[in-house]
């Protein structure tokens, strides 16, 4: 009896070994007599909207050597020095070490090195393809595309958020080895293909982009600020058309031993950093009051609403707000909505926002994205600052009514002001617009429009995008103005803030715009930041932006409104 129980244990273990253990043997028993030389995948192409290429894989090579194989290590050293440039001993170090399988001798090898060292036919010395990131303009877009590791895995920007599409799958050529790893004579040998990355194609236009890059570098070159920055969208659909900031990086040739200064100027500012909008947040209160008006709310005040004179100055909660100019030539006096957008009257947006209040107000901030990220397909987005609802202050919201008392993201400014001209409606901002496969050109994921919010009315949003082309065409958007097209915009300035204190003489210029203002479509972000010398936005960013507005009319070949 005790026998039939022993051989039942027995019987179980192996049927146990079998079927459980089976296949992690059975791999173990094929990793004891096989090695493996990776194939590595090409990781995928970047492409514009139109097909251009933005980023490609090259072919390169890696110099292995299989320790167990070399039959002649003093031969191996003494020809491989020469060609990889390499000191003689460190090779003859390594293809004589024991106890590993195999070593690295060389990445990143050019074709015609790698043919020099095939045509050596070295026992034990074997060559594997891999891809090497190459970048088609350089600096081009280098914030918004990224870059990756030495090792190909994406670590910023789009090949960091789109890694796990770009990257491909790595197969591996597998060789037949005796018990001490020498490969055999007669062994076979297992080809497993490498699956090449997905092709990833963006909303950019790279012509869009090269315009707003070539004009950031103009306003670099004639303000000398610390940076300057431009974002180019379609306001119907969220496409983000051009993003760029200056200075930036080049990608081909990144400064890896310096990472300060590589995350500094590699870094996308235009949606990780915030500052204080000006002028240009005075948009959305003007959108807030004349939406409220067409409510019946009665603390709101209709477009045709005189606020009588303006002395320049509110006395808010003891503190005191001052207006822009000193209202010495009686422009600002007897103002209505538009009036007031046009000559940037602080008074006036502060009186609206205290009318309004701080609940229709933070409403109005939520509905049109401010104090939540965009949730653009792009890592490290910032929401931006907004004073808590339950401890906001008279004096905030007054400030927050003409800009003040809240930071930004240049994206979210840009989404929003969107939003209050292409009908109401807040879109979600994309960079990406599909993914391919670049084998069968078979489409794998389409991205396109997302309402997130509707924010006013289409009646609203029209006498918005009215009022602010009468900027341009006569108040301080003048300089953005084109013959023969319809442009809307509102400028701003602001002073700076340097470890919570504000920083005199620093102050950060911008321009919002869009055309034809009649029915929107593209829309642009200019900002310079520290330019030496006029600070006002109206002087500094506006007349950038017209260059980027003409280039695209040029490019788009929009003819005028007759």
């Amino acid at each position: 009896m005790a026998a039939i129980f022993l051989f039942g244990i027995v019987f179980l273990r192996l049927g146990y070994i079998q079927v459980i253990w089976g296949r992690d043997l059975q791999a173990k028993a094929a990793e004891q007599w096989q090695r493996d030389l990776p194939v590595h995948a090409y990781r995928g192409d970047i492409v514009d909207t139109n097909g251009a290429l933005l980023a490609t894989t090259k072919t390169a090579y890696s110099v292995y050597a299989r320790p167990k194989s070399v039959t002649d290590a003093d031969r191996a050293a003494d020809q491989l020095a020469g060609i990889l440039g390499m000191d003689r001993q460190v090779i003859f170090d390594k293809v004589s070490k024991k106890g590993v399988s195999e070593v690295a001798l060389k990445r990143q090898i050019d074709v015609e090195t790698a043919e020099q060292i095939r045509s050596l036919n070295l026992d034990g010395i074997y060559l594997g393809s891999q891809g090497e990131r190459s970048y088609v303009y350089g600096s081009l877009l280098s914030q918004v595309l990224g870059f990756v590791s030495g090792d190909g895995v994406g670590q910023t920007g789009i090949e960091a958020y789109y890694d796990k599409y770009l990257k491909g799958i790595d197969g591996e050529l597998l060789t037949e080895t005796d018990l001490v790893g020498s490969e055999l004579d007669n062994g076979s040998m297992t080809y497993i293909p490498a699956i090449d990355g997905l092709t990833v194609t963006l909303t950019i236009d790279s012509v869009i982009q090269t315009i707003a890059e070539n004009v950031l570098e103009l306003a670099m070159y004639q303000q000398s600020p610390q940076a300057a920055r431009c974002i180019v969208l379609d306001v119907t659909t969220g496409e983000i058309l051009a993003m760029a900031s200056k200075p930036g990086v080049d990608l081909n040739n990144l400064p890896r031993d310096d990472l300060e200064y590589l995350m500094k100027y590699s870094k996308n500012t235009l949606l990780t950093d915030v500052y204080e909008p000006g002028s240009t947040f005075k948009v959305l209160t003007a959108a807030a009051c004349l939406e409220e008006f067409s409510k019946g709310n009665p603390k709101a005040f209709s477009a045709s609403h005189i606020f009588g004179n303006s002395s320049g100055t509110r006395i808010i909660d003891g503190s005191k707000i001052s207006c822009w100019t000193k209202h010495s030539n009686g422009k600002h006096s007897n103002q209505n909505l538009s009036d007031a957008l046009n000559n940037s009257c602080n008074p006036i947006f502060t009186d609206i926002a205290l009318s309004l209040g701080k609940d229709t107000m933070y409403d109005y901030l939520r509905k049109f994205g401010y104090g939540s990220v965009t949730g653009i397909d792009y890592a490290g987005e910032q929401a931006g600052i907004l004073v808590p609802q339950s401890s906001v202050t008279n004096g905030d919201l007054a400030r927050i009514g003409f800009g003040q008392t809240i930071a930004v993201t240049a994206l979210q400014l840009s989404m929003a002001t969107a939003a209050a001209v292409n009908g109401g409606y807040l879109m979600q901002p994309y960079l990406v617009k599909e993914i391919s496969d670049p084998t069968t050109g078979n489409v794998v994921k389409r991205f396109g429009p997302t309402v997130v919010n509707r924010t006013v009315s289409e009646d609203t949003s029209r006498q918005i995008a009215a009022m602010l082309k009468r900027v341009v065409d006569e108040g301080g958007g003048k300089n953005a103005k084109i013959d023969g097209y319809q442009v809307g915009g509102k400028t701003g300035t602001a002073q700076k803030f340097v470890n919570g204190a504000l920083a005199q003489g620093k102050y950060v210029s911008s321009f919002i715009g869009f055309f034809p203002a009649s029915s929107p479509k593209y829309l642009t972000l200019m900002i310079v930041d520290e330019p030496q010398g006029q600070s006002y936005g109206s002087i500094v960013a506006a007349p950038y932006a017209a260059l980027v507005f003409q280039e695209i009319i040029n490019y788009k070949n929009i003819a005028p409104l007759e």
